[in-house]
């Protein structure tokens, strides 16, 4: 396996680290190259969670997929866009490798959870803004990503926490009204954003599971691919609901087996997005008793 650090800002400590497999033509011909996944872990834009960093990285190798972990921006350098110019950086510099590093150039999914959900899904709704082009460089689609992986994500900003929400601390100087507009990601939808899978739980009191369903109801409104997942119980949080990154007061004794579902999920919805794109994403048919579609 192969581990490396690509520092971007060293004061601010914004860095992408790679693990990738070993090119081994005689062995394994039929994968020199391979999908990536691009994971941007939670923490309120304050921190990034160890929890849902290499762990997860892991589990998507598992499946042979190589990663990424990005660590943004956070705190008082955490003011939009720089985060998400973080992640463009680092979709820019896995493209302008692809062919070295082994990655499927149209195959890199941006993994996310809670406000690292939040910068994925930013990346699916803003990628191709000209402001955002513009200030990342990125002016050809080097930004885009192919899908969206979206655990327990922080998706808009109507919900409050102590008169604030975890959004806050991205407006900065910047205009309130405008900029606390363009934090609601679920305006920003179109058929620009790619398939996401989306998962949260039903008690989840950090981020309330309506900002998924917001975001699954305005991807089925302009027709792109969507698979969503309420799992009935556990907290915020969860990362793989294992007793391995989550403590004894998070899940049951022996892990949330329900919630952990989430993994074997998502890799099945991705491989057949990534090898078959058309299948099972035909047009909705027409119902007579609903007039919408």
């Amino acid at each position: 396996m192969i581990c490396e650090k690509f520092v971007f800002d060293e004061a601010k400590n914004v860095y992408l680290k790679r693990y990738a497999f070993e090119k081994y033509p005689a062995q394994m011909s039929n994968v020199l190259k391979r999908p990536a996944v691009v994971i941007c872990p939670g923490g309120g834009y304050n921190n990034c969670s160890p929890r849902e960093a290499d762990p997860v990285a892991f589990q998507f190798m598992a499946a042979g997929y190589h990663t990424f972990i990005l660590n943004y921006s956070l705190g008082e350098d955490a003011v939009y866009p720089n985060p998400l110019l973080d992640l463009c950086q680092a979709m820019k510099l896995i493209r302008e490798n692809a062919e070295d590093w082994g990655v499927i150039e149209d195959q890199i999914a941006v993994c996310g959870f809670s406000a690292g959900g939040h910068l994925a899904a930013s990346l699916g709704v803003y990628w191709n803004d000209p402001e955002i082009m513009e200030r990342s460089g990125c002016l050809n689609g080097e930004n885009k990503p192919n899908a969206l992986i979206l655990g327990y994500p922080v998706i808009s900003t109507s919900w409050m926490e102590n008169g604030k929400t975890h959004l806050s601390r991205l407006i900065g100087d910047n205009d309130w009204d405008s900029t606390y507009k363009k934090l609601n990601l679920q305006t920003g939808v179109g058929k620009h954003t790619p398939p996401s899978f989306i998962f949260h739980t039903g008690r989840d009191a950090g981020v309330p599971p309506k900002d998924s369903i917001y975001f699954a109801t305005a991807l089925l409104d302009v027709g792109v691919p969507y698979e969503l997942h309420i799992f009935p119980n556990g907290g915020h949080g969860l990362s793989l609901a294992t007793t391995q990154v989550c403590s004894p007061e998070r899940i049951p004794s022996g892990g949330d087996k329900s919630f952990a579902q989430w993994v074997q999920l998502c890799v099945n919805w991705l491989d057949r997005l990534f090898q078959n794109p058309e299948e099972g994403y035909a047009p909705l048919p027409k119902d007579p008793y609903c007039s919408k579609y």
